[in-house]
C-alpha cells in the first residue's frame, strides 16, 4: 500500500507519523485491511529512523485502529473504527428542546397537496438569473447594513404600499431570512423568559414552537369565523402572533370589526400584534379588508411578509415592518444572529420589483392558482362528507370532516390533516390541502383518490403509508 506521509521537519517526528496515518484511516484513504509499508520502508522513505515509524505503528496498534500479523505484516484494523463524528458527550439541551420535534421532510407524492409550497414551474427564473448575473458582478467585499439591502427595503416599501396599504418608508422595513427569522429577531426583543404569548388555535406550528424555544409560556386562543376571539386572549399576554389576511389553517379573513378589538386590546394592555402576511398576494376576491398595520394609530403592529409564496422558499427572502421605536435593537439583533443576508441575492429581488417583473408574476401566478383554487373548492363543496371553510386567497384550502368521517392514508396522496396545526387543545378533524405542489392536470385524479381515503370511523385502517397523510413542514 503507498502510504503518503509528508514530514514537516520540526517536533515530534513519530507524532506526525501517527496523525497523519490515523487521519488515512478515518477518511477512508486507508480502508479496513489494507496493509501498511514495513517500518523499515516507510523510515527509508521518511528519511527519518525505523524506531521512529514502529513508534507510531505501535500507538495505532494500540489504539485498535492497526494489527500486527506474524509474518505477514502490519494491516488497518478489520474491525470497525471509530466514526469522525463528534463525540456523544453528557452535555444536555434546554428541557424545551427535548420536545421540539426535528425537521421531517414529507416523501414525495404523485398527488402532492402539500402546504405552502409554490410552483416553481411558475416562477420565471430566465429573468431571475440576468438579474442575478449583474448583481454578482456588481457585489462589493465587505459586510452590509444589518436591515438589508437599501434598494430593497425601498422597493418593498414601495410594493407594500401599493398592494397592501402598509404605511412605511425604507428605513421601516428590515431583510430577513424568511418571515421564520422576523419572527424570531421579534421574539428575542421583546420576549421576556416565563412571558405569555397568545396564538392561533389552531395557527402556525413553527411559530408556536419558536415562542417556546425563547422562554415565552405560549397560549393559544380559538379562532371562529371572524378570526381570533380576542375576548379569550390572556391578560398576561404582551405579545399576539396572528395571521388575519388569511388565517392558517383555516383560511377565513379577520373582520374589520374584530381587527378594531385587536388593535384596542393591544393599546389598553400594552401589548404587541405580530401581522403575519404570508400569503395573501394571491387573491381570487375583492381587495382585502385594511391590514392591521395600516389601521393602527398607536404604534402596537409589526407588520411580518415573505416571498417564500410568491417567489420561491429556497431564496430566503422575508421583511417586516416595525415601529420606529423598535428599529435600533431589531437591527442589533440581526447584527448578532447573522449580521445580514445574501447582499446579491437582495439586490437581485430589488431590481425585480423595480422593473415590474414582481407584479407581472404575481399577476399570472394568481390567474394559475384561482384555476386550481377553483377545482378543489367546487369539488370539495360536492361532497357531503367534508365542510368547506370558505376562502379566496393563497395557496391551501381547509375542509372539515362531517361528523364520523376520517381519512386514511393512501399510496401517492399527501395530504395534511387540520389536527397537526393545534397546539394543547382538541380540534375539530379536517383537511388542509395546498394547491401550489400539484398541477391543474393531476388535481382531479387527486381528488378522486382522497374521495376514496375517506371513510367513516370504525373502519379498519391499512397501516400508515409514508405517502400519505402527513403532518405540516412548510415555512411561510
Amino acid at each position: 500500500m503507498d502510504v503518503h506521509v509528508t514530514l514537516s521537519g520540526r517536533g515530534d517526528l513519530a507524532a506526525q507519523v501517527y496523525r497523519q496515518l490515523l487521519e488515512a484511516i478515518l477518511d477512508g484513504r486507508l480502508r479496513s485491511g489494507e496493509r501498511l509499508p514495513p517500518t523499515r520502508e516507510l523510515a527509508r522513505r521518511l528519511e527519518i529512523s525505523r524506531n521512529t515509524v514502529a513508534v507510531a505503528y505501535d500507538r495505532l496498534v494500540a489504539d485498535g485502529f492497526l494489527v500486527g500479523r506474524a509474518g505477514a505484516g502490519t494491516f488497518v484494523s478489520a474491525e470497525p473504527v471509530r466514526s469522525r463524528a463528534a463525540p456523544k458527550g453528557v452535555v444536555r439541551p434546554r428541557a424545551v428542546w427535548e420536545t421540539i420535534p426535528p425537521f421531517s421532510p414529507m416523501a414525495p407524492a404523485t398527488y402532492d397537496f402539500r402546504v405552502g409550497v409554490p410552483d416553481p414551474r411558475l416562477f420565471p427564473i430566465e429573468s431571475w438569473r440576468r438579474l442575478m448575473a449583474h448583481e454578482s458582478r456588481a457585489s462589493t467585499a465587505g459586510y452590509g447594513d444589518p436591515a438589508g439591502h437599501e434598494g430593497l427595503r425601498e422597493a418593498i416599501s414601495r410594493h407594500i404600499g401599493i398592494s397592501r396599504s402598509v404605511r412605511a418608508g425604507a428605513g421601516d422595513v428590515l431583510i430577513t431570512n424568511g418571515a421564520q427569522q422576523a419572527l424570531d429577531l421579534v421574539g428575542r426583543v421583546l420576549i421576556e423568559p416565563g412571558a405569555c404569548v397568545a396564538v392561533e388555535e389552531p395557527g402556525y406550528p413553527p411559530a408556536r414552537l419558536l415562542f417556546r424555544s425563547l422562554g415565552a409560556r405560549v397560549a393559544g386562543v380559538p379562532v371562529d369565523g371572524e378570526g381570533i376571539d380576542v375576548s379569550a386572549i390572556p391578560s398576561a399576554a404582551r405579545l399576539v402572533y396572528v395571521t388575519p389576511s388569511h388565517q392558517f389553517p383555516l383560511g377565513t379573513p379577520m373582520s374589520l370589526a374584530r381587527r378594531a378589538a385587536l388593535l384596542a386590546w393591544a393599546e389598553r394592555r400594552q401589548a404587541v400584534v405580530i401581522e403575519d402576511d404570508y400569503d395573501s398576494e394571491f387573491r381570487f376576491g375583492d381587495r382585502p379588508l385594511e391590514p392591521l398595520q395600516s389601521l393602527d394609530r398607536a404604534g402596537r403592529v409589526i407588520y411580518v411578509g415573505s416571498f417564500s409564496k410568491t417567489l420561491l422558499p429556497t431564496l430566503r427572502l422575508g421583511f417586516l415592518v416595525a415601529p420606529a421605536s423598535l428599529g435600533p435593537a431589531l437591527r442589533a439583533a440581526r447584527r448578532l444572529t447573522d449580521w445580514h443576508g445574501t447582499l446579491p441575492v437582495q439586490a437581485t429581488l430589488a431590481r425585480f420589483i423595480d422593473e415590474g417583473l414582481l407584479a407581472r408574476h404575481i399577476r399570472k401566478a394568481t390567474r394559475e392558482y384561482a384555476a386550481r383554487h377553483a377545482l378543489i373548492a367546487d369539488a370539495l363543496s360536492r361532497d357531503d362528507r367534508l365542510r368547506l371553510v370558505p376562502s379566496v386567497a393563497g395557496l391551501h384550502l381547509c375542509a372539515r370532516f362531517a361528523p364520523g368521517v376520517s381519512v386514511r392514508p393512501a399510496p401517492d396522496l399527501a395530504v395534511e390533516q387540520l389536527d397537526a396545526y393545534r397546539g394543547e387543545t382538541a380540534a375539530q378533524p379536517g383537511l388542509v390541502l395546498g394547491y401550489g405542489a400539484i398541477g391543474q392536470q393531476a388535481i382531479p385524479e387527486g381528488l378522486r383518490l382522497l374521495g376514496r381515503s375517506l371513510i367513516p370511523e370504525g373502519v379498519a385502517r391499512p397501516v400508515a403509508d409514508p405517502g400519505g397523510v402527513a403532518r405540516p413542514v412548510a415555512d411561510p
